[in-house]
């Protein structure tokens, strides 16, 4: 199954993938890197709609419907996964939940709606791959965490908390599965030009062409980065030929924070 395409891209034929968050901005353009290098890729979003149908049917892959906070519905999502196309071999967890309010003022439900879906949705997915990635010998993990998660931000506690949280799991198990073949890792976007961008806005009381001009003033390379440019960092941390990288959090964010994390 291993191997890279003529273009030196890494070639996942053979491969199952699943791509959670899979109908937002980067995880559509992820889906699709996937597919477009071969893997079969499942898409999961908390329910079945027909977007996410779409999406599956477009590229050739399944639908994974559920509500990764629930680890009775990871598991058994997994399962069916499993019994259906095969042992998860590549998983991108990229959903994300957040809400913008000053501390003081968060709810306490928002709060923990946002750590249980970024940190605690990401924890209960690798628990449910680990044993099929165990029992083919190998497997990529990629977890989508973000350039809050590195620098902190101004009233998105609960986003850049639970986003730093995947900081550390993903050092913890860069260890603890490295040894296995189960190479762990993350990347940390920056600004990206996705629908989500205007929950900033809503928070800031501008408008999304507002809100883009006013991110794009404080990157050195004067733009948002696109989803598709994060889709292929992810798969290239998918490749199974790369084995140097476990571990590790890629930043990709045209310049504005330039820290070791």
């Amino acid at each position: 199954m291993e191997g890279r395409t003529s273009g030196g891209r890494p070639d996942l034929a053979g491969r199952v993938a699943l791509v959670t968050g899979a109908t937002g901005g980067i995880g559509r353009a992820e889906s699709r890197r996937l597919a477009a290098a071969g893997a079969t890729v499942a898409v999961n979003a908390r329910r079945n709609t027909p977007e996410l149908q779409a999406l599956a049917e477009e590229i050739g892959g399944v639908v994974a419907p559920a509500d990764i906070r629930d680890w009775e519905q990871t598991r058994a999502a997994i399962a069916q996964l499993e019994g259906s196309i095969g042992p998860v071999s590549v998983l991108v967890a990229n959903h994300a939940a957040m809400t913008m309010d000053p501390l003081i003022e968060a709810d306490l439900e928002d709060w923990w709606h946002v750590v249980d879906t970024n940190l605690g949705g990401t924890f209960n997915l690798i628990q449910s791959v680990l044993a099929g990635m165990r029992r083919i010998g190998e497997g990529r993990i990629v977890v989508v965490s973000s350039e809050w998660g590195v620098t902190g931000w101004r009233d998105a506690s609960a986003y850049a908390a639970s986003k730093s949280g995947l900081i550390s799991l993903v050092k913890c198990l860069g260890r603890e599965l490295g040894p296995e073949g189960i190479m762990v890792n993350a990347v940390a976007p920056g600004v990206i030009d996705t629908p989500q961008l205007q929950v900033d806005a809503d928070a800031a009381g501008l408008t999304i062409e507002q809100m883009h001009d006013e991110y794009r003033e404080g990157i050195p390379a004067g733009r948002l980065g696109q989803p598709e440019e994060i889709a292929d960092l992810i798969a290239f941390l998918a490749d199974f030929e790369l084995r140097s990288f476990v571990g590790q959090t890629i930043q990709a964010n045209g310049g504005t924070t330039r820290s070791r994390v």
